[in-house]
């Protein structure tokens, strides 16, 4: 009978003696006289070495290597012991030669540092993430994030490549999209490998329009990891934001560095490396990032301070601390700032499907009633529901609709964009002068304060979206008339609108909730300017209107002349801003805003010729996008003549496509891509069978899973 082999003994770790034997020669080549030094007082005083050892190594040897070979020698006589606190002088002296000699520390004493830092962490992580502000930064109610999260749509897939294009487009393209079978994916599981996949997934990049709840979806993964609910093999979740890290341009850090500087606890701790962790970082909004990003910039040593940029590069290649995971999120603009080689997964948060924005108004509204009134008014209105799919807006909507319910019962709701926004406004404008002014409900909202407040915000608004930018710092307040003293007051007067962030540091970066928020606020700066002065922000060389110009025709020419701007624009981004514009010059969106409004403009007869003149544009071969958008703006207007005729044709089953004209057929892809109906087979044949008809319905055609056509197509 064979004997079965004794098992082997584990083999010992490798004792400090041997450890210092073993990086001898390194040691001696590469430490500086001045680490020497610092080691040799620090032996001294916890009494390894006496003064007079100290002085034989430094003053007996006069070349630096013969210093760093007698010190080592000198050490390692002295046992083991003294070898450990050695060791651990070194690395705390000089982190980086420590790592480069690749040391062994004390598992032990990594594992009491862990345990000493890691629950002070996720304490600081907890109160920062567990209580969210809806759509505000640091005023208002806070709410448990816990009773308010939602899931969100997130899908895997796709490319890090850039769109351009304005965001509430890319929502109502994500609006269309049928349930087709798509890689879902769960916040706690970004990291985690897929079936069939052999390398591991290091590096993720999410990606989302404004609002949509990127940020949310970060603080949720870290709440879940403080609160061991997921994701308990990490052992550092460390959460930065491009904001923060923008300050820091001409600062130099080394990795562990920039660690210590954000998270304290990990200094005190005396954490100088993170090779042995499970280590994650995540760089929320990258869209925002301030900091000139060169892949071909990088480090491998921890412990070398560069700048943050090079940092950032080199953590995301892998080339320094390749074991660390990291998860960046981005608006789909900035996408490419990353090239795709470096980036193992990419999803995309798609906001709320349409179960999501229900369960999330009846997470809001209690009353049953109430919450079901308010779904179906939001179906009523197709703009409204598209807008939902952003969790922002949701909020938005909420605080506008919780309001009207309860001042004007059974009374009609918003049910345009800019009536929304309107009633947005009015709200702010009101919980301002109760809360903050101590003045009664029924006080007149707009004082002169609060009315120079709006045309300061909305000035900013349109400068800072004529130069394409959402986040704004002080000069940019300076130039708009706003005092950087009264900054506060802005943000904790008009918290729901504008928010003002300052991190570590003194500077503070300033944006609006929403980029939508900030639409609308610059349409209202444009109309209020033409509307007082007759100036036309829009035109290029800004003439205001001739004397000789009857009111009718200047309004005729500034309204015409918005919208050909809007279609000028290969992206999309006057789109939003023009439907604003134009919901503004109606007579019933201007009584909304008596006291804000001196004067009002745009008599009935100025509005139908708007309407005439974006028909004639729709009769043009314009692209699907531009002419669903002043489809509309035509909504913006109260005009639904051109949809409402095709759809009479279309319940009759009388609607003929040979006799379309150009715009007809617009409205009739206006309303199958807006329809709540699954796009899911389109049948082509119901229209028409010829090749005219599949080019005009080409849209629809894409927006479905399947198309159903003629054989001879």
């Amino acid at each position: 009978m064979m004997e079965e082999p004794k098992e082997q003994p584990a083999k010992a770790a490798p004792s400090a003696e041997e450890e210092l034997a073993r990086v001898r020669s390194a040691f001696v080549w590469r430490v500086t006289t001045e680490i020497l030094t610092q080691l040799l007082e620090a032996l001294v005083c916890d009494t390894v070495l006496n003064e007079l050892e100290k002085e034989s190594i430094l003053e007996k040897n006069l070349a630096r290597a013969d210093k760093a070979r007698s010190f080592i020698d000198t050490v390692r006589k002295k046992g083991d012991k003294a070898c450990k606190i050695t060791i651990k002088h070194l690395q705390i002296k000089d982190p980086s030669l420590f790592s480069q000699l690749r040391l062994n520390s004390d598992p032990s004493a990594q594992q009491d540092a862990l345990q000493k830092c890691q629950p002070k962490l996720k304490s600081k992580l907890k109160k920062k993430f567990q209580r969210v502000f809806e759509g505000i930064a640091i005023a208002g109610n806070p709410t448990l994030l816990n009773q308010i999260y939602t899931e969100l749509y997130i899908t895997e897939g796709g490319t890090a490549e850039v769109n351009d294009e304005h965001e509430v487009r890319q929502i109502e393209t994500a609006s269309r999209k049928p349930d087709r079978p798509e890689t879902t994916i769960r916040q706690e599981d970004i990291f985690k490998d897929t079936p069939g996949r052999h390398e591991p997934i290091k590096s993720v990049l999410t990606k989302g329009v404004a609002g949509i709840g990127k940020t949310v979806l970060t603080q949720k993964y870290s709440l879940d990891w403080v609160e061991d609910k997921a994701n308990q093999d990490i052992q550092f979740i460390f959460p930065f934001t491009f904001r923060e890290l923008n300050v820091l341009k001409e600062e130099k850090f080394s990795l562990v560095g920039l660690v210590h500087h954000f998270f304290t606890e990990t200094k005190e701790a005396g954490i100088c490396s993170f090779e042995d962790f499970q280590v994650v970082f995540i760089f929320d909004g990258l869209d925002e990032c301030r900091l000139p990003l060169d892949f071909h910039k990088t480090v491998t040593d921890v412990t070398m301070p560069t700048t943050v940029d090079v940092l950032l590069t080199s953590l995301i290649r892998g080339n320094l601390l390749p074991s660390a995971h990291v998860w960046i999120t981005t608006r789909p603009a900035a996408a490419d700032q990353i090239p795709p080689e470096y980036v193992h997964r990419v999803t995309e948060v798609r906001g709320f499907t349409d179960p999501q924005k229900e369960e999330y108004f009846r997470n809001r509204f209690r009353e049953k009633e109430q919450a079901s009134r308010i779904i179906s008014h939001i179906k009523t209105s197709r703009s409204l529901h598209i807008m939902c799919h952003i969790p922002v807006f949701c909020w938005i909507t909420t605080t506008v609709l919780e309001r009207v319910l309860k001042t004007r019962e059974g009374g009609q709701l918003p049910k345009t964009l800019t009536e929304m926004y309107i009633h947005f406004l009015v709200v702010q404008a009101k919980v301002k002068k109760v809360k903050y002014n101590r003045g009664r409900a029924t006080d007149p909202h707009w004082s002169p304060e609060s009315k120079k407040m709006i045309e300061s915000l909305g000035k900013l608004a349109f400068d800072q979206l004529q130069k394409g930018n959402l986040i704004f710092y002080e000069s940019d307040l300076t130039e708009c008339g706003i005092d950087i003293r009264a900054a506060s007051v802005y943000s904790g007067v008009f918290t729901q609108i504008f928010k003002e962030e300052s991190g570590l540091y003194q500077d503070k970066v300033f944006c609006f909730i929403h980029l939508s928020v900030q639409e609308f606020l610059a349409a209202l700066h444009v109309h209020l300017t033409f509307i007082n002065s007759g100036l036309n922000l829009l035109e290029e060389q800004q003439t205001t209107s001739k004397k000789s110009e009857t009111r009718e025709s200047a309004e005729k020419h500034f309204y015409q002349n918005a919208v050909d701007k809007a279609l000028q624009s290969p992206n999309g981004h006057l789109d939003l801003f023009l439907r604003f514009l134009l919901g503004l010059s109606l007579q019933t969106n201007q009584t909304l805003l008596r006291g804000l409004l001196t004067q009002t403009g745009s008599c009935s007869q100025s509005n139908q010729e708007t309407v005439q003149y974006i028909k004639k544009k729709l009769s043009k071969n314009l692209s699907a996008e531009k002419s669903i958008n002043l489809f509309h703006c035509l909504n913006e207007l109260n005009d639904r003549s051109l949809v409402e005729e095709i759809q009479q044709s279309l319940r009759s089953g009388s609607l003929s496509t040979g006799k379309l004209s150009p715009a007809q057929w617009s409205a009739l892809v206006f309303i199958l891509l807006s329809s709540e109906e699954d796009l899911d087979v389109f049948d082509l044949k119901k229209y028409s069978a010829s090749e005219k008809a599949l080019l005009r319905l080409l849209p629809v055609v894409k927006a479905s899973n399947k198309a159903l056509t003629c054989q001879h197509f």
